[in-house]
């Protein structure tokens, strides 16, 4: 069913890190639900696997020393549903991935298999992105940190330096970024389960101490261009602004000014432009009502 040339086990992360030097080739798997997908239907015949598997010092959510939530890469989608911290700072991101597959998708792959992939569907990369995450690579020459948004190069590729052995080791979100902040996130997709966006659009912001001014709004989107992106035009919109439905009308629309969406047999680009100023305009109110306040205006 599976032609594989060679699977190799990791028995550590510097040991993962080594077998990639020597060799070059091969593919890390880590819950596979892409992977072996791949490899029954032909499209990765013939390939080395490195299984990074059994590397638990891989898997789990924390908050390290400078107070960064810190996600291993290895942690399943379900993992992160449930796990306190995140629901505590940051449950945007766990409903997020509860959208992905069905459940057993989500017992079996991982927050880094997803990003990894550097497929703009994701449905973490959205959150992530609106989050400002930093990605851990770690390789024989120590450990490298890159803003999300310098991971993703193009569809289907991320800057992973095979030739120095790097892995994905964590994804962090630094507290600047978490903290008194709430968020939201849509999925606009053609079926309610099992399905890849057609759109979705992540949103946060944190308000002032008496809920009137937005202090900081962050919005990104998959499916928008050919990577995961921001939309800075909306945040200038916002930022600092008045909670009103001006506001949010105004932030809805400065979308338009970032996204790329393209035609495909999913969706029109007029149709996913239409979807991501509506998501926006969503996305932003709920994750108003969720920080405690109130949107004046508000028909």
């Amino acid at each position: 069913m599976y032609d594989l040339k060679a699977l190799y086990e990791a028995t550590s992360v510097e040991n993962a890190c080594a077998l990639r030097i020597e060799h070059p080739e091969a593919q890390i798997v880590a819950g596979g639900t892409d992977v072996f997908v791949q490899m029954r239907e032909g499209k990765r015949a013939g390939k080395e696997l490195i299984s990074i598997q059994t590397l638990d010092e891989l898997r789990g959510v924390t908050i390290d020393a400078d107070e960064n939530i810190r996600i291993g890469s290895m942690t399943s989608f379900s993992h992160i549903t449930r796990d306190p911290i995140i629901q505590q700072y940051l449950g945007v991101l766990g409903e997020a991935v509860d959208m992905v597959g069905g459940p057993q998708i989500r017992n079996a792959g991982t927050i880094g298999g997803n990003t990894c992939n550097g497929v703009t569907s994701a449905d973490s990369a959205s959150t992530l992105h609106a989050y400002e995450a930093i990605i851990e690579l770690t390789g024989v020459h120590g450990r490298r940190y890159l803003p999300i948004k310098d991971f993703y190069i193009k569809a289907g590729t991320v800057d992973i330096r095979a030739d120095e052995g790097e892995i994905q080791t964590a994804i962090l979100i630094p507290k600047t970024s978490y903290d008194n902040t709430k968020g939201f996130y849509i999925k606009y997709a053609m079926r309610n389960a099992m399905d890849i966006a057609t759109t979705g659009c992540s949103v946060n912001c944190r308000l002032s101490p008496d809920k009137s001014t937005f202090e900081r709004v962050r919005i990104a989107y998959g499916v928008a261009g050919p990577v995961p992106m921001r939309a800075p035009s909306a945040e200038q919109a916002a930022n600092g602004m008045p909670v009103t439905q001006e506001t949010v009308d105004a932030f809805a629309k400065a979308v338009l000014q970032d996204i790329h969406p393209r035609d495909s047999w999913r969706a029109s680009k007029a149709f996913r432009e239409h979807i991501a100023v509506e998501l926006a305009r969503r996305c932003l109110t709920e994750s108003v009502k969720r920080c405690g306040g109130e949107i004046n205006g508000t028909v």
